[in-house]
């Protein structure tokens, strides 16, 4: 199946929609045998998501497709290589697996500092000792890769895409990365909950965008569509996306994400997209 687990909820209590927190072990455990059921083989992960990788290691991952994210580098780090070799090295004894399907740079603007080829080369020598399999970046906006893909040779690009934030390919990079073989996962497929609150519910910081909470909330009406169908629908309908990852809190809403996926594709959408990084960077919605 094209859908990836996004498992930052498994460590963190993850999204402004959460409901129940950090995801119980014994949940983890449900969540992933439903997931393996339905031939979802993939998980996404991250260093600095908390308990997650040992929450996975501890439920048995072997079987698995796992990306991490190694954060940013620590100001007095001396050894790059040697400081992101122990990282990854943490990550396998948590994960308790052999290698890794991909490791990707969550700040990707280290690769334009001083000290950016010395970091590119600590990914290549995982790949080298056949720790990865394949190495990249993780961004926020596509304007990142106009930067960095002229200087580097990713083989994995992770980006957020959804019906609001659509930049990855109204910028012209999602045909661009598919010709170069680079493989495209999309993740923020609800925009952390957002797209799936009933309009009443959603939080009086987001009044600004009043607007597209009205339009998206009327076509889903009159369309008698659900709002988990449509947002799966969007991302799901472009081929050269190879994976959409979703995080869930539950096994029932594992469940409810297979059931949307596995619905006829949607051919038509509503226009409720927007670049307005303060509504589709959750990195900036602390300061609403």
């Amino acid at each position: 199946m094209k859908l990836a687990l996004g498992t930052a909820q498994f460590g963190l209590v993850y999204g402004i929609a959460n409901q129940i927190g950090k995801v119980r072990r014994d949940e983890v455990a449900r969540i992933l045998n439903c997931a393996s059921g339905y031939d979802i083989d993939m998980l996404d992960t991250a260093i600095t998501y908390g308990e997650s990788e040992c929450q996975l290691g501890y439920s048995g991952v072997k079987d698995w497709k796992i990306v991490t994210k190694l954060p940013a580098i620590p100001n007095s780090c001396e050894d790059i290589n040697a400081w992101v070799q122990e990282e990854i090295a943490s990550s396998l004894l948590k994960l308790n697996v052999g290698e890794l399907y991909g490791v990707l740079l969550h700040s990707s603007d280290q690769l334009c500092g001083k000290k950016g080829i010395e970091l590119y080369k600590a990914l290549q020598a995982l790949k080298d000792k056949g720790e990865t399999k394949k190495i990249g970046i993780s961004i926020y906006s596509p304007s990142e890769l106009d930067i960095l893909i002229p200087q580097y040779r990713f083989d994995l690009i992770q980006a957020p895409f959804n019906l609001i934030d659509r930049r990855l390919q109204t910028s012209g990079w999602l045909e661009r990365l598919k010709y170069l073989d680079i493989e495209i996962h999309t993740r923020s497929t609800f925009l952390q909950g957002l797209l799936l609150m009933p309009l009443a519910d959603i939080p009086m910081k987001f009044t600004n965008w009043n607007d597209i909470w009205n339009k998206w909330h009327n076509w889903l009406n009159n369309s008698s569509i659900k709002s988990i169908d449509a947002c799966l629908a969007y991302p799901l309908s472009f081929s050269e996306i190879d994976r959409v990852i979703v995080g869930v809190e539950s096994e029932n809403q594992l469940q409810q994400i297979i059931s949307s996926a596995q619905k006829t594709t949607l051919n038509d959408f509503p226009d409720i997209c927007s670049v307005d990084e303060n509504l589709i960077n959750p990195r900036r919605w602390a300061t609403l």
